[in-house]
């Protein structure tokens, strides 16, 4: 099966952001996405001349809306895209008293209660996946990085699944699950993957053996379209990408860009090793699944696993290692204030660690953890 790959240019960008809508007096999610299309339509006609906006999707619920950004050269394009397009979805969320809300899961709402989307793919994989698809109550970020040469697709897939606890520790922002602590740092890193194809991705020599996967997921039905492959990691073949979707979703632009300049340096740092016929190290499979584990499970205290030698480390001190030697990447890609941001995750805590923080301060009451990021989100 041949699979073209779209030319990009190297280390361009493109965010995608996966944002609740919330009732302000009960923290619930609110199912009306519809709603919220209805205002964008009629306050912008051009831009929904389509039927949809280009930069503003619905999702498989009906409490889910996602930003997604055109090409961008730098996080920071990147950014003032999201913030743009978060304008628009205020204003239309403020006519119907709806709030806005980022994190891996909504810490108390029920999955089995969510409205989905009328569309035939969704019912599709409702009915396919039953209990477990019915429980898909997650938001993430993903980030798009060009790709110049489709012979850099895999290596550079090897590459990112080598630094996949980093991601998810920094990211990870959903402790609660229907109401209850679940002990995890991200449960929706483990709830996502019960998916069929999704979770951790396959590792292929060349992208031919790529293809030849591709077509066997064809040929025996398992998938009817290259985005039913939702892997944690993923080529996208269409837009000459490799997508990070390893993240939960998150409630500031701050925190979103510096994930994105991460993500961005890491990229272009493999290419340029393979421009310079150079390799990139790969771990052995059970390593690579041990460490999504640890990273979803504990988070910024994670002691992953660095090599195919069994090294071990706490990912946050691997992290501050990692930013220094990527800081003349950032400086070249223009991302260096993005990218030192990471640090300030760190020190002032992840996602999940500040809803324990304020579930804790409040007797348990999760409606506080609700206001809380309704309010990181309005501080946008």
């Amino acid at each position: 099966m041949k699979i073209d790959f779209a030319k990009s240019e190297q280390s361009t960008l493109g965010l995608e952001w996966e944002i609740a809508l919330v009732d302000p007096k009960t923290g619930e999610l609110a199912a009306r996405a519809d709603e919220m299309f209805a205002n964008i339509s009629a306050a912008h006609p051009d831009a929904m001349a389509g039927g949809e906006h280009p930069h503003i999707k619905g999702e498989m619920l009906q409490n889910t809306v996602e930003l997604v950004t055109g090409v961008s050269h730098t996080v920071a394009e990147g950014l003032a895209d999201l913030r743009g397009n978060l304008t628009v979805l205020r204003e239309a969320a403020g006519p119907l008293g709806l709030e806005l809300l980022s994190a891996g899961t909504h810490p108390f709402s029920n999955p089995r209660t969510q409205a989905v989307t009328d569309k035939e793919r969704y019912a599709k994989l409702v009915d396919r996946t039953q209990w477990w698809g019915s429980q898909m109550l997650i938001y993430g970020v993903h980030v798009h990085v060009g790709l110049d040469h489709v012979s850099k697709a895999m290596p550079v897939l090897d590459g990112l699944v080598n630094y996949f606890p980093h991601f998810q520790a920094l990211s990870a922002s959903s402790p609660f699950w229907n109401g209850e602590d679940t002990g995890y740092a991200s449960q929706r890193a483990l709830m996502f993957q019960q998916l069929p194809t999704a979770g951790l991705p396959f590792q292929f020599p060349d992208w031919a053996a790529y293809e030849s996967y591709v077509q066997d997921m064809f040929t025996t039905g398992v998938i009817d379209a290259a985005n039913e492959i939702r892997w944690d990691i993923r080529p996208v073949a269409n837009l000459g990408t490799i997508e990070m979707r390893i993240c939960d979703g998150m409630s500031t632009l701050a925190e979103i860009g510096s994930i994105a300049a991460l993500t961005q340096c890491l990229v272009e740092d493999f290419s340029t090793t393979l421009d310079d016929g150079g390799t990139i190290p790969t771990m052995p499979p059970w390593h690579v699944q041990e460490n999504k584990w640890r990273a979803a499970r504990y988070g910024m205290d994670a002691i992953i696993i660095l090599d195919a030698a069994g090294k071990e480390q706490l990912v946050t001190d691997h992290t501050l290692e990692l930013l220094n030697k990527l800081e003349p990447v950032a400086a070249r890609l223009g991302c260096a204030k993005e990218l030192a941001g990471v640090e300030d995750i760190i020190t002032g805590g992840a996602g999940y660690q500040r809803q324990r923080r304020v579930a804790a301060a409040h007797q348990g009451d999760l409606r506080a953890v609700v206001r809380e990021l309704v309010a990181e989100m309005a501080g946008n």
